[in-house]
């Protein structure tokens, strides 16, 4: 039987890396007896600018986000939206791993059972050569009317998971049962004193304003600074 009350979700990110890069936006939709019961839709300010990539893709900008509340504070209140509930997602440990990550930057924990409409699609759908959410939406006439904006996506990956398990969940109903997701946060090496030295220099000499501790700054936080002012 298909489960009738869970969250789909999905997030809007920076880049690829849940360690380096940051969400953006959250989108979700809390379920109840297969309907849609509540909603949870906010940018999340970043604290390095979006590149034009990333705003080619999802349409978010920086003057979108520019007014929005930072992580610290959004995050907490999406896992209380979470609650107890199984989560639902389209490469659910994508999403799951930057929420993860952001959530553990605060030292808050995120452990859930999740069921990923992908993995379903990649066992039910072998023969279709995209198992993307766009290709899926189009192969089952679901209407995404703004692909790559959180909520419109978990709205669309709701429908997508209704309708596979209508039609296949009786004969893999093994595919539909929540799992444990899990992600490994690795440990992160502090900066070496040449990243500091170099850094220091850059920002001196760009005049940039920049917020950073060197005692507590990460190897991975200062190559993307120092990224940033080479390109700036």
């Amino acid at each position: 039987m298909s489960l009738k009350s869970y969250i789909a979700f999905d997030v809007e990110t920076t880049g690829l890396n849940p360690r380096e890069n940051e969400i953006i936006e959250i989108g979700a939709l809390k379920v109840r007896d297969g309907k849609v019961a509540e909603r949870f839709m906010e940018f999340i300010r970043p604290r390095f600018p979006i590149s034009a990539a990333i705003t080619n893709l999802t349409g978010i900008t920086n003057e979108m986000v520019e007014g929005a509340r930072p992580r610290c504070q959004v995050v907490p209140d999406f896992l209380d939206f979470c609650g107890d509930d199984v989560l639902i997602g389209h490469n659910v440990t994508f999403d799951y791993s930057f929420m993860k990550c952001s959530a553990a930057a605060d030292g808050l924990p995120f452990e859930k059972m999740g069921i990923d409409t992908l993995k379903i699609a990649q066992k039910v759908h072998s023969s279709l050569s995209s198992k993307s959410l766009g290709s899926l939406c189009e192969h089952y006439h679901i209407e995404n009317k703004s692909a790559h904006r959180a909520y419109h996506d978990a709205l669309a990956t709701a429908k997508l998971y209704q309708t596979l398990a209508h039609y296949f969940e009786a004969d893999y109903p093994k595919l539909f049962q929540p799992v444990q997701l899990t992600y490994r946060i690795k440990k992160e090496q502090p900066a070496t004193p040449k990243q500091i030295a170099f850094l220091t220099n850059l920002i001196r000499k760009k005049g940039a304003d920049i917020a950073w501790d060197p005692d507590t700054i990460s190897r991975s936080e200062a190559s993307r600074l120092i990224d940033g002012l080479l390109k700036g």
